[in-house]
């Protein structure tokens, strides 16, 4: 069997490392005779994979022991409500950083339960660049400054952070985290969906001060309570448990890959192969400011947009796949997490180096 490169934006490509590992645990997982998926979620079995996973994400992200990594669902759609929920307590306004279509679901979310202010925007250049701080408008009275570190679609990503000061920071995390080293000390809460850089679809970590939690005003219901989780280690209801058994795989297959700092280095030398040929190409554009490009998602379009079709089919037949665009912004999009393979981005750069020889 012929693995297809895979360019997809999520879910994504996992490492053929893990998927093998998975396949042969499929079912008998360590001897139990059970696959991970038939576990209850509180037998000893399962409760060392949890436990585990935790383990393994505090070291690779260095998380101090004062904050709580929940396992949850929802996926990072439902955080846009929780964060609110949860983080107001009492305030009526949070600020908010646009960047992008995420960024956008996310103020449009936390406008039911508060005054959103939008201290800064991108959408002056169509969403191309990360507002410097220097540009930002902050309120010393917010409940918190929330930012989209990686904006999927426009493939725009901060490269550094904010500082917010004594107002706690919140980050969307969905598409970067895990690709480079974070001080997550700097932060109040991390929020990442695990279909692009942690696992499969249906699990979603959050990472929160413990200081936080607790302070909903009024208290949000159960589920949606950060308490209820982290008082019962998400386990308040059966969690995802074979996404989390995959992220564990995840984990510990980025400690064997020499952890957050060896993946950056290999994030930043398959983009630049990319963005150098983007850069020198007649044909080919991305539209984002270079000091803002993102290492994970890189959009770009035809100078002749009605070959698009004609340039998906030709990846296709060269074992490429999920390279069309967001629907809401056309062209293509290579999504090159930390599963992405150099040779994978090599092969691609070699298409397009053809195809624009033959269409230029």
């Amino acid at each position: 069997m012929t693995r297809a490169i895979n360019f997809s934006a999520g879910p994504a490509a996992l490492p053929e490392d893990v998927l093998k590992e998975a396949a042969a645990q499929m079912l008998d997982w360590h001897g139990s005779g059970q696959s991970v998926m038939e576990m209850s979620h509180r037998g000893k079995e399962f409760m060392s994979i949890a436990a585990a996973a935790e383990a393994d994400l505090r070291e690779l992200l260095a998380i101090p022991a004062n904050y709580k990594v929940l396992f949850l669902q929802g996926g990072a759609t439902l955080q846009f409500e929780m964060i609110p929920m949860n983080l107001l307590a009492g305030k009526t306004s949070a600020d908010y950083v646009h960047t992008g279509e995420w960024a956008k679901k996310a103020i449009k979310s936390a406008k039911t339960f508060c005054q959103v202010n939008t201290v800064a925007s991108a959408e002056d250049q169509k969403f191309t660049y990360a507002p410097a701080q220097a540009d930002w408008k902050l309120n010393s009275d917010a409940a918190y400054v929330h930012y989209t570190a990686n904006e999927t679609i426009g493939g725009v990503e901060f490269h550094w952070t904010p500082n917010t000061g004594n107002v706690p920071l919140v980050c969307d995390m969905s598409s970067n985290i895990l690709s480079k080293p974070i001080d997550v000390a700097k932060y109040g809460l991390i929020y990442a969906g695990a279909q692009k850089n942690i696992g499969p679809a249906g699990l979603t970590i959050v990472i929160v001060r413990e200081d936080l939690i607790g302070k909903g005003v009024p208290t949000p219901p159960t589920m949606l309570d950060y308490k209820t989780h982290a008082d019962n280690e998400s386990m308040y209801n059966t969690p995802p448990t074979y996404g989390i058994y995959i992220a564990g795989l995840v984990f510990q297959w980025l400690k064997k890959q020499g952890g957050l700092a060896a993946m950056e280095k290999k994030n930043i030398e398959k983009s630049a192969l990319l963005y150098d040929y983007l850069d020198q190409s007649q044909f080919f554009k991305n539209p984002v400011r270079k000091q803002d490009r993102s290492r994970m998602n890189v959009p770009f379009t035809l100078k002749k947009p009605e070959l698009d079709e004609e340039f998906l089919k030709g990846a296709k037949a060269r074992g490429m796949v999920q390279l069309k665009g967001h629907r809401s912004v056309g062209g293509m999009r290579a999504s090159i997490y930390n599963a992405m393979s150099i040779e994978g981005v090599k092969t691609l750069v070699e298409y397009m180096k053809e195809f624009e020889k033959n269409h230029g």
